[in-house]
């Protein structure tokens, strides 16, 4: 059964993104949503046939083009070159799903009534979406202000029948597509390709992706660095709640107290240790996991501010009779928050690695490698340095973004953010942490085999039979990488509410 959406002008919540990004999603404009469209492409309308004064990029060239005033008969034209001209990204293509986000979220923006469109031209977004008709849209191209004007340019383009789409399982020529489905070209009037190009729709799609990826993440990690903790025969005391009380951050009390709960009912933990201490990896998951907690929370604020924004330009404001141009589609709070979450993500990998090392070295009565005939078998050695690997590749991606700037334009757009950067390398540490949790995860689960008959807490054992039915033990050294395949899977997949 599909899920129905209406566009309206309530706050976006983060539920609300994660239904949409459901498969059989549709989208409906609310009566609000086209009274306020109407509303402000109406005001416009009066205000170009009242006054031929200088409005930029509505009767202006763009960029450092502002002072080259355009003829009324030739506004519809000065919007449609701009969406031809500005459409030149390059590198991979964006994923289907983050396409899908990006239609979404521009939809949502223009329903505010701010931006002087067409209703059509929003109403044939929202039909794109739902006909699962996805632009092709490239990684690279935008600085983040103007916002993200290429990238926005090749969504932009079917909408003219230019492009390319992907339909129905290939690619094809958008002005075909357009036939095949019966509808006409819009016809963009002044402002339109402005409103559709200028805006922070990549970089928040990106960043809100990442923002739902993040909160999962930080659930894994503290299941997985349960069992680890099990598995090496770790200590119980650091996660008690005085400690953490004489040093209260919210995310670090939170995550000792989802600790000792996910270990409540262990036989491993509860017996006596012979080592009075463990190492940092274990000891201090409150302290390093609570610290990113913390940083994906500040992270989540400021993109449900982004999605719930006007981030084009210039801004119409038909109540107050002004229309002003201003820089709301400037990237650098999405910039900054982008470099931050990834280096949140990417210390969440960075500790989960040094348990794998941990559990694979020997140590506490396990055997090297994991494995019951280490030299002949190398078992879990190698997954390790695969771990390893990403660990260093995330710590390279977190070179921030958001401190570059390169003047375009020539020198009208003086100070970019970056942020269109700074949001694929997020995405790709993202899927590095849960590579690295997947091989925690494969390491912990073996080495907790070795400490049978003992068993972990009843949660974390249900956690570990339904492990276990995708990944068995490791008896003997086996094809390795479709274990860790498949533990990226579960790891992604696996229902963490139930």
């Amino acid at each position: 059964m599909s899920y129905i959406h209406t566009i309206r002008s309530a706050k976006l919540s983060l539920a609300d993104v994660q239904s949409v990004l459901s498969k059989d999603s549709q989208l409906v404009l609310s009566s609000e949503a086209v009274e306020l469209i109407q509303k402000c492409r109406q005001y416009l309308d009066d205000k170009m046939t009242a006054s031929s004064d200088p409005i930029y990029g509505i009767n202006t060239g763009f960029g450092s083009l502002y002072n080259k005033n355009i003829p009324k008969d030739q506004l519809e034209k000065l919007q449609e070159n701009l969406v031809l001209s500005h459409a030149c990204g390059t590198g991979a293509e964006v994923p289907h799903e983050m396409v899908r986000l990006m239609m979404f979220l521009k939809i949502q923006s223009l329903a505010y009534g701010y931006s002087g469109v067409q209703v059509e031209t929003v109403q044939r977004m929202a039909d794109m979406f739902n006909q699962h008709v996805l632009p092709r849209i490239y990684e690279m191209g935008s600085l983040g202000a103007s916002g993200d004007l290429a990238p926005m340019a090749h969504l932009s383009l079917p909408l003219i029948g230019m492009g390319e789409v992907f339909y129905q399982g290939k690619n094809l020529e958008s002005s075909l597509l357009l036939k095949q489905l019966g509808w006409d070209k819009i016809r963009l009037k002044s402002k339109e390709g402005l409103s559709l190009l200028n805006g922070t729709q990549f970089m928040s799609s990106y960043g809100i992706w990442c923002v739902l990826q993040a909160q999962r993440i930080l659930k894994l990690a503290n299941i997985i660095s349960a069992l680890s903790l099990d598995a090496f025969d770790g200590r119980i005391d650091p996660f008690s709640v005085e400690v953490h009380r004489i040093r209260p951050h919210a995310g670090q009390l939170k995550v000792a107290a989802e600790i000792k709960n996910l270990l409540t009912g262990s036989e491993l933990i509860a017996k006596s240790k012979k080592h009075v201490q463990d190492p940092y990896s274990f000891r201090c998951i409150p302290q390093v996991h609570g610290a990113s907690d913390d940083a994906v929370q500040f992270v989540t604020q400021t993109f449900l501010t982004e999605i719930n924004s006007v981030t084009d330009n210039p801004n119409v404001f038909p109540d107050e009779d002004k229309i002003i141009s201003a820089g709301n589609f400037h990237g650098q709070p999405l910039a900054l928050a982008l470099d931050f979450l990834s280096i949140a993500l990417a210390e969440i990998g960075n500790i989960s690695e040094r348990r794998t090392y941990q559990l694979i070295s020997g140590s506490r009565d396990l055997p090297n490698y994991l494995v019951a005939n280490p030299g002949i078998n190398s078992g879990l050695m190698i997954p390790q340095y695969t771990a390893a690997s990403l660990v260093s590749q995330n710590k390279q991606l977190c070179s921030p973004a958001s401190t570059d700037s390169i003047v375009s334009s020539n020198g009208q757009e003086d100070h970019v953010s970056m942020g269109a950067n700074a949001a694929t390398k997020a995405y790709r540490v993202v899927n590095n942490v849960y590579s690295i949790l997947g091989i925690e995860l494969i390491t912990a689960t073996q080495a907790l085999h070795f400490r049978k008959p003992a068993k972990s807490s009843p949660v974390l054992e249900k956690f570990v039979d339904t492990f276990r039915s995708l990944v068995p033990f490791i008896e003997s050294d086996r094809f390795l990488h479709r274990d860790m395949k498949e533990a990226e899977k579960f790891v992604k997949e696996i229902n963490l509410e139930a």
